[in-house]
């Protein structure tokens, strides 16, 4: 059985919560969490982001647990283009609202594959046999430069334009979702985690948070708290899915 566990802080610095997190459990013997960092004025990024992990849900609740694997990925992927098309008309349609838009991660789970997919600088680690791998890749200005040559991976951690998407949720009238599916087994992890997290602690610091404390929920504050050490400058929100025996619980601290 998978155990998730999941909280979002406000961080040091800033004056809204534009981070959202939600848990969907019993669907055919799958589980969705959604990680969404909003972005846009006028308190529009956290209506994006509380848009996205609303939307996503409704579209994945008839999951057919004899669908292949690629039927798996189309399914989620739909469901997340189907939030754009609501996110980019609600914000279309309103002044204060043009522009805004959310990164999502998105894992659809059991205890054998996990379906991820993302857009935006989101991410889903893997922790397993005791390594981090980043599942998924930042789409984001300085990844792009990084991966051109222009600037190394430290430079791109310190970067005036680190923030800068190039896709996002609710931004474009189309979007493109990277979309995979991976094999995990018991004892392995996944961590879901918006930048707040990603952009001030290194993955080995993340490795050692979650493997030196005992307890789901315990291994969720020492990740956040790691952040808002490191100087929380921005909203900060962590979800882990465990791969383990004993039956699913969840934080009742809710993301927002």
């Amino acid at each position: 059985m998978l155990r998730l566990a999941y909280q979002s802080d406000i961080g040091r610095v800033r004056a809204v919560n534009e981070d959202r997190a939600a848990v969907q459990e019993g669907l055919n013997g799958w589980t969705l969490a959604i990680v969404a960092d909003g972005m846009g004025g006028h308190q529009a990024g956290d209506i994006a982001s509380q848009m996205a992990v609303e939307l996503i849900p409704l579209q994945v609740k008839s999951l057919d647990p004899n669908r292949s694997s690629e039927e798996r990925q189309h399914k989620l992927k739909e469901a997340i283009e189907a939030a754009n098309d609501n996110i980019f008309e609600f914000a279309s349609g309103r002044e204060n609202y043009h522009g805004m838009g959310t990164t999502v991660v998105a894992v659809l789970a059991n205890d054998e594959r996990a379906v991820v997919a993302h857009i935006g600088d989101s991410r889903v680690y893997r922790i397993h046999d005791g390594q981090i791998e980043q599942l998924t890749e930042d789409h984001s200005l300085v990844n792009e430069l990084v991966k051109s040559g222009q600037i190394t991976r430290e430079e791109a951690s310190h970067h005036p334009r680190r923030n800068v998407l190039t896709r996002a949720l609710g931004t474009e009238p189309t979007i493109e979702v990277d979309v995979q599916e991976i094999g995990w087994g018991p004892g392995d992890l996944l961590l879901l985690c918006s930048d707040g997290l990603s952009g001030l602690v290194e993955p080995g610091q993340m490795l050692q948070a979650v493997t030196e404390t005992e307890g789901l929920e315990r291994k969720v504050d020492r990740l956040v708290q790691a952040a808002l050490d490191a100087g929380g400058d921005d909203n900060v929100t962590v979800l882990l899915i465990e791969n383990g025996p004993d039956a699913a619980v969840h934080d009742d601290e809710e993301a927002g």
